[in-house]
């Protein structure tokens, strides 16, 4: 059997991109909208710092407004919520992201609650989860619809697939699987207590891994021919023992690679998979809510 094809994230972010990008200059021309997406970040965390930045400059890259607004780490909760509530106000901003995980001392559940649904570019609200369970229009989050558009890319059709989401959380499991049962596949959400995971595995045409757990997933777990989405990150030590003694780390997925490329159909890398779509579909995101706040049909639709 020939190894899997590889699901290039990259490239299929960069096309998504020039979509956006065309989708923006349509809505300025046609609408007088720009749609615009601000930014919260709380603290100096250096991994959310340039995860804001990258962030920032793909979304003036695709001709949007784009603000950051830094708030220091000591931060009151008042503070963030006067903040979200300025944002929410204003007509320029169609999109609010608050950079997670926050200082300590502050609570997120109030601060993701204050967003009004339509600005929710990350899909976090209830508002926002009730709507993508209902089947009504709405904002998901940001790396579901990635895995989706990945998924699409390879498998243009669907429809009647057997898909199993591995992780059950808010921000990625539960929403994955409201997303793929949309597209008409009959969707089994596994977790760390299923009996007989790799039993449940193996019956998948789509397996997406999203648990947090480095290379859980392994090659026999896999059908023969799935595609296979690997949505995690994780940092583990660097092959090679002297890099490894000097605090080296390499990135892997949740999924075994190596033996999964060798039965698999379709398989995402980790890094250049999953991860590229993310801030791409956030772009998107932001242009689908400024098409909602002003009654607007997507260009992207």
């Amino acid at each position: 059997m020939a190894e899997a094809q590889i699901i290039d994230g990259k490239q299929v972010a960069e096309t998504l991109r020039g979509e956006i990008a065309t989708a923006v200059a349509a809505l300025k021309r046609d609408h007088g909208v720009t749609p615009g997406l601000a930014v919260v970040l709380v603290g100096e965390d250096p991994a959310s710092a340039l995860y804001v930045a990258n962030k920032g400059e793909q979304s003036k890259a695709a001709g949007m407004h784009s603000v950051t607004h830094r708030l220091p780490a000591d931060a009151s909760q008042e503070e963030v919520l006067a903040l979200v509530a300025q944002l929410n106000a204003d007509p320029s901003i169609h999109g609010i992201l608050c950079q997670l995980p926050l200082p300590s001392h502050l609570d997120s559940a109030p601060v993701i609650a204050a967003i009004h649904p339509n600005k929710d570019v990350d899909g976090l609200t209830v508002t926002n989860a009730g709507r993508l369970a209902s089947g009504l229009p709405g904002l998901a989050p940001c790396t579901p619809v990635g895995c989706m558009i990945l998924l699409r890319s390879v498998m243009p059709s669907l429809k009647g697939k057997k898909a199993l989401v591995l992780g059950r959380s808010n921000l990625m499991g539960k929403p994955m699987a409201q997303l793929l049962l949309q597209a008409d596949c009959t969707v089994t959400i596994a977790h760390s207590r299923t009996e007989d995971l790799p039993g449940a595995c193996r019956e998948a045409d789509i397996l997406v891994a999203a648990v947090g757990r480095p290379e859980m997933v392994k090659g026999d777990w896999i059908k023969p021919g799935a595609a296979v989405i690997d949505v995690g990150i994780n940092r583990v030590p660097a092959r090679d023992p002297q890099k490894a003694a000097e605090g080296r780390t390499r990135v892997v997925g949740d999924v075994d690679f190596e033996e999964a490329k060798q039965v698999a159909g379709w398989i995402t890398p980790v890094p250049g998979g999953v991860g590229p779509m993310t801030i791409a579909c956030l772009l998107r995101n932001t242009v689908t809510a400024a098409c909602l706040i002003h009654d607007l049909k997507s260009p992207l639709d």
